[in-house]
This record gives C-alpha cells, structure tokens and sequence, in this order.
C-alpha cells in the first residue's frame, strides 16, 4: 500500500502526534502497524504489554494515524478491529509564535497527573456551556494553545473549530 503525507495545520495537532511517539511501546506500535494489518491482540501478544498497546491505539488513533477495518473471523469467533498505518509522512503547515509552541511542547512533557486538574477545569466550565475558546482563555487564563493542546491530549474533550465540546463517548 502507497504511503501518504499527513498535512498538520493546526499546531495543537503536533500533542497528540508527539505523544504517539513519546515511549518505546507506542514507537513499536507504530513500526508493526507500518508493516501489516494488526488486531490489538495481536499487538499485545506481540510487545507483551496490553495497557501500552491500547494507549498507543488510541493516540495513534487521535492522531489520525492508523486507519481500521474488521478482521473476518473464522466461524464462531468474534470479529475483531485490525489497524494499520495511514502516513508515512507529514508536512507542518501552520505558524505560530513560539510561545505557543514552547507550550504545546511543554503540555506534550506534561504527566496525566499534572495536567489532570486544568482538564477537569475545562471540563466542568464546557459542561455548564461556556464551549468558547476565546472565553476559556480569558477565564481560565491559559493560552489559547495550551487550551486546544489540552483539548486535544484529553478524551473527554474534543476540538470543533473555536469551540471545546465534551466528546461524545463522555456525554
């Protein structure tokens, strides 16, 4: 299959991108989704760590990395999701200053644990329908950046233009 170029517009794109690649686990993900069509079962048996293979589906999944199709089964099984690598490339085109950029690589650095509460934060204010990224800026004085980053390293929050919703698995 011909390897495609992954275009990035948006800056924020770069968190989850960078996240897929930020262990030896989701970097081994990636290289066996490149060579041929994996089901997650697959992956766990082959790197031996389920958890790390399951986070890494998922961000490799957020990052709009793999592309899925069901596996046929054979008589009596279950199907089961096989992924696959969609790029081999990517091509940034945006700008920003670089005080955006050092915080969505700072935010990238960040821990679940550090990050957890401006999350939730941005969750409860989203949930009492305040979705505006200029006012959530202002309100919880974050960057715009750090905020659709945030947004998007979350999976109870998505990014729909200038607005944050919660995501419909959340709702």
């Amino acid at each position: 299959m011909g390897k495609r170029t992954r275009i990035i517009n948006d800056p924020s794109d770069l968190v989850p991108l960078l996240l897929a690649f930020g262990s030896e686990v989701h970097k081994r993900v990636f290289e066996e989704l490149s060579s041929e069509w994996r089901t997650e079962t697959e992956l766990s048996s082959l790197l031996g760590d389920e958890k790390g293979v399951h986070r890494s589906l998922e961000l490799l999944k957020t990052s709009g990395l793999v592309e899925t199709k069901w596996k046929m089964p054979n008589p009596g099984e279950s199907p089961e999701k096989e992924y696959h690598s969609s790029y081999s490339r990517i091509q940034a085109n945006f700008v920003c200053t670089l005080e955006d950029l050092s915080e969505l690589i700072y935010l990238t650095s960040m821990s679940d644990d550090e990050l957890r509460e401006t999350t939730e934060k941005i969750e409860y204010i989203v949930a009492k329908g305040n979705t505006s990224l200029s006012n959530l800026s202002r309100e919880l004085d974050l960057s715009q950046a750090f905020i659709r980053g945030a947004a998007k390293r979350a999976e109870s929050l998505a990014v729909r233009g200038q607005r944050i919703e919660l995501s419909k698995e959340e709702v």
